[in-house]
């Protein structure tokens, strides 16, 4: 390596809901998800409907092709790379959720989260929100998710794998943005689930006529039949499990005086308290952001989201053409980053688009590491990727981009570092 910790920087690149074949467990929630394989299917779709393989040469040459030597990916070593190393990491926390799976990539303990419906904590529920002043009922009388105060659902996230999340809901026309606030930070103080997530829209007839049961026996609001996306005013606000972000790797890099530049979906979710939030859904503006955030130095963390957008709906024409566009984007950002760089390519989850649900898929993820490229290289000296031994979890990721960094992996919630340093 060249140039001194304080030179350094890193970018973690994460292509939402981008999957290499399925966890042992996966089928536990849905038995055909034991097939899950968001590359494999993308690469089968493509040669099938469009009469080639998929063209990422450039994520090919750093890793993927040699992960994944089944599906004869073209590489085409570039201008200026590296050696680079390539493996897959398992997820290291329940379920598949672009929260839990961005917390834990930065060192967070996500193994606490508990897949729960609303129905199996009714009676706390009522209990806590009673005690503290609001009027509590079932749906029809019977029904497992709660009004309160005669406006406000506490229901199943029906948008994400059963048990996972849950929505508090109300009409703002009903109930002010304030108090659907206190409710949902009521309620999550005592769910055991991965995120509370406050909504306030507005909507054309009761939101109770938008109730309908969902998979495994949950129960919610349909909130896209509800209208609450075709108006104007739409309030949100995700309410995750308590983390103590001091002791994530933004926080830790920016405490350090490491500059810190969270993009996309990342700035959504993530939190250091002096970081350049860049959010974006875009793929072409979370891309230029990115590029803007590795010039800037130090820790730049990047969210590509369209590809588990293309993903929940079911679209691999959509999702093949945005992994080949970030795949375009893989030779400057490596130039870019330069020796003191290090850049990691990886995913939060999966999302297989020919699955046949809109869920997220429980898969591992790659984890390709490379360096930049020296300034004004023009030579190929990749060499092979060095295949290693899958990671146990995405948190091993954060502590080692800590250790590139120069930063004491130790002060991370969890994670031991495996050693991500491509061989040079």
């Amino acid at each position: 390596m060249t140039g001194g910790a304080a030179e350094r920087r890193a970018l973690i690149l994460v292509i939402d809901g981008f999957g290499v074949g399925a966890m042992p467990d996966a089928g536990d929630l849905r038995s055909g998800d034991v097939t899950a394989d968001t590359l494999g299917s993308l690469e089968r779709w493509s040669r099938e409907h469009r009469g080639r393989g998929l063209e990422i040469p450039h994520l090919a040459a750093i890793g993927l092709a040699a992960l994944r030597p089944d599906l004869g990916l073209s590489a085409r070593p570039f201008a200026g790379q590296s050696s680079s190393t390539a493996r897959r990491s398992a997820l290291g926390y329940p379920g598949a959720d672009t929260f839990a799976g961005h917390q834990t990539m930065m060192g967070a303990d996500m193994s606490r989260v508990v897949m729960c419906r609303v129905g199996e904590r009714i009676p706390e529920l009522t209990r806590v929100l009673v005690a503290a002043g609001h009027r509590v009922d079932l749906l029809d009388g019977d029904k497992p998710l709660l009004v309160v105060d005669g406006a406000a659902l506490v229901h199943d996230n029906l948008e994400a794998d059963p048990g996972l999340n849950w929505n508090v809901s109300a009409r703002l026309d009903e109930m002010p943005w304030e108090q659907i606030l206190e409710i949902s930070t009521i309620v999550r103080e005592h769910s055991p689930v991965a995120r509370v997530i406050a909504v306030g829209g507005h909507s054309d007839r009761p939101l109770a006529d938008s109730v309908r049961p969902g998979a495994d026996g949950t129960i919610g609001l349909d909130t896209p039949a509800s209208g609450f996306y075709q108006h104007d005013e739409l309030s949100v606000q995700h309410l995750g499990v308590a983390i103590d972000h001091e002791r994530q790797l933004p926080q830790l890099a920016d405490s350090a005086g490491v500059p810190v530049t969270l993009v996309g979906k990342a700035a959504d979710i993530l939190v250091a308290r002096g970081a350049d939030y860049r959010p974006g859904v875009e793929t072409a503006h979370v891309l230029a952001d990115t590029l803007a955030g590795v010039r800037r130095g130090g820790l730049t963390v990047a969210n590509v989201q369209q590809t588990d957008l293309a993903g929940h709906q079911q679209d691999p024409a959509r999702y093949a053409d945005l992994l080949e566009e970030v795949d375009a984007a893989v030779p400057t950002l490596l130039a870019e980053l330069g020796e003191a760089g290090l850049l990691v390519v990886t995913g939060d989850h999966g999302n297989d688009p020919t699955i046949g649900h809109s869920f997220h898929t429980r898969e591992f993820t790659p984890v390709l590491a490379v360096h930049g490229s020296a300034p004004g290289s023009g030579t190929v000296r990749p060499g092979a990727p060095q295949l290693a031994p899958d990671l146990a979890s995405l948190a091993d990721i954060g502590a080692s981009v800590a250790c590139w960094l120069g930063l004491d992996p130790g002060l991370l919630d969890i994670g031991s570092p495996a050693d991500l340093e491509p061989a040079r």
